[in-house]
């Protein structure tokens, strides 16, 4: 049979690949294939080196879905009358408030920034977690990488083998950018990197025959194929391998942790993944988004929100204070935001429901300069009165942070020229 493998789309040349794998190898890699950097990354940093770009080398940004009310939590108004239930409370930084639920970060206020003056034209959630981790708008013909491969294609990686990129939770992907620089994602922190193992019958003696037996199978179908994303599969297996056979696997696995630590962090979902965010920066990971869910109070927020508020008090603090303790802080970029906010006017059901025109993230970290309020919403965190920026801009001032060029342009598969901050403007301000 006559065939042009260059005909191929990606997504049949990497089934063909990861069913060879199964079939030959005895092991699915399929979880890693995909998503471990290949050679078209920057030049690998060595672990513990330091480098020559920003203040900032690493990130970990968490991600608040479901649209987190302001009012509720790092932008309180005690004198509206839509204030309801949740009262304020002094923090260290004299005449910076936050909501109640929030009496741990109070106490380190001056770690980091608030800002009270994000807003969109956007309402609804995908849209806008799309344009909050990518700068554009959702459209059908592109689908734009999230910051996290941004970061990646900018900066590289600094582990040889670890990945420079991971998702704890949902998240957007490598859009154009293309598989090798697809986050790893993991789906539940407590079991860490899963799939990885062989079976015991499969020792490294056999796996490594049958990887050399399927080279020679699809080795005619490399000859014939010249485009470079089919050759640097070679390079994505080998370094499956090598990640599969490493000892710094350990690095996902929370158990290894004393349990003062586990008790810290807590038994949460939400805790286990900034745990596991601390253990991966620590060993050299790049970057790390760590998704927290069920904010979107429609309905009954006073009974359901202090729950989530209190729990994301306690592990943000300790998150911070950790990375502060081990001397990573000042390298690490902690960002905190959600999509859009929600309404100040409490509804019939005693919720709060979409609101795109004021809402608010928190900046801590390497490059950023803590103990400061930036922008100003109205008496009823309604609208933005002062300093208001979009989505872009706080992309732009993540990127100025880490020394990104954020308005260095990069094209997609068809030609396409795009920057990783689509014109928005670094906060100077925030930026230490």
């Amino acid at each position: 049979m006559n065939f042009d493998p260059t005909q191929f789309d990606d997504l049949t040349r990497r089934q063909l690949i990861t069913n060879i794998a199964r079939g030959v190898l005895g092991v699915s890699v399929l979880p890693l294939l995909d998503r471990v950097s290949s050679a078209a990354d920057p030049k690998p940093v060595a672990k513990g080196t330091a480098t020559a770009r920003g203040k900032a080398q690493k990130i970990v940004y968490l991600m608040m879905t479901g649209a987190q009310s302001q009012i509720d939590t790092w932008d309180p108004k005690p004198k509206s009358k839509y204030q309801g239930e949740t009262q304020a409370i002094q923090t260290k930084v004299a005449g910076v408030q936050l909501g109640e639920h929030f009496k741990s970060l109070a106490g380190i206020a001056d770690k980091f920034a608030v800002v009270r003056s994000l807003n969109t034209t956007t309402a609804d959630h995908q849209q806008a977690r799309y344009l909050l981790e990518t700068s554009y708008k959702m459209i059908a013909t592109t689908k734009h990488p999230g910051m996290g491969s941004w970061v990646q294609k900018s900066l590289g990686r600094i582990h040889k083998q670890l990945p420079p990129v991971v998702h704890v939770g949902e998240g957007q992907g490598p859009g154009y950018l293309g598989a090798a620089f697809a986050p790893v994602p993991i789906g539940d922190p407590s079991k860490g990197l899963q799939n990885t193992k062989s079976p015991d019958y499969l020792k490294n003696e056999m796996f490594d025959k049958r990887m050399k037996l399927s080279e020679s199978f699809d080795a005619s179908f490399r000859a014939k194929a010249k485009n470079a994303k089919v050759n640097g599969y070679d390079d994505l297996y080998r370094e499956a391998i090598s990640l599969l056979r490493s000892q710094d696997l350990k690095a996902f696995d929370i158990s290894t942790e004393s349990q003062e630590q586990k008790d810290a962090y807590g038994t949460t979902r939400f805790g286990q993944g900034c745990l596991l965010a601390r253990r991966l920066i620590e060993n050299d990971v790049r970057y790390v988004q760590v998704s927290f869910g069920s904010w979107d109070h429609h309905n009954e927020i006073f009974d359901n929100l202090p729950r989530l508020a209190s729990e994301l008090d306690k592990v943000v603090s300790t998150l911070i204070t950790d990375l502060q303790k081990r001397g990573l802080l000042d390298s690490t970029l902690v960002v905190l935001c959600t999509e859009f906010g929600r309404t100040p006017r409490i509804s019939s059901t005693t919720g709060r429901d979409h609101h795109p025109a004021a809402f608010s993230a928190m900046m801590c970290g390497g490059g950023i300069k803590g103990g400061q309020v930036y922008g100003k919403s109205d008496g009823d965190a309604f609208y933005v009165e002062d300093n208001g920026i979009q989505p872009a801009d706080l992309n732009a001032t993540i990127a100025k942070a880490l020394n990104i060029p954020f308005d260095k342009e990069i094209y997609s598969p068809d030609g396409r020229p795009f920057t990783l901050a689509n014109g928005g403007k670094a906060v100077d301000k925030l930026l230490s």
